[in-house]
């Protein structure tokens, strides 16, 4: 054995199940989660008490590493976003129309009562 090695143990006596638990609570993937809600909760924290600048910057950290957790979904929520903004403008195409026909409607009927 060299002088920079380290002795393996020769027995480790690990509970039963150990490892089948941790796969049960899938805490390879935990501390993830466990950080995007520890950092959403301090940024949280932050703005409520008052520290705008770094509960904005806490919880835009918290809202990236929630986004690199979770790809699949940004990734569809990316492709439906055209659909979303078309049909926001849509929306406020007509209530644009609707607008100027009852700014329309209102001046016939001022200019009618005018008479």
């Amino acid at each position: 054995m060299s002088a920079g090695t380290v002795p393996l143990a020769q027995s480790v006596d690990y509970p039963q199940g150990h490892m089948e638990m941790r796969k049960e609570l899938n805490l390879d993937h935990d501390w993830m989660r466990i950080g995007v809600g520890t950092t959403l909760l301090t940024g949280s924290l932050l703005l409520l008490t008052g520290k705008r600048k770094a509960g904005l910057v806490v919880t835009a950290a918290g809202t990236a590493l929630a986004m690199l957790e979770n790809k699949e979904v940004v990734r569809e929520w990316w492709d439906c976003l055209p659909g979303y903004l078309e049909n926001a403008q849509r929306f406020l195409d007509f209530a644009t129309s609707t607008i100027d026909d009852l700014t329309d409607k209102r001046d016939k009927i001022i200019s009618l009562l005018g008479k």
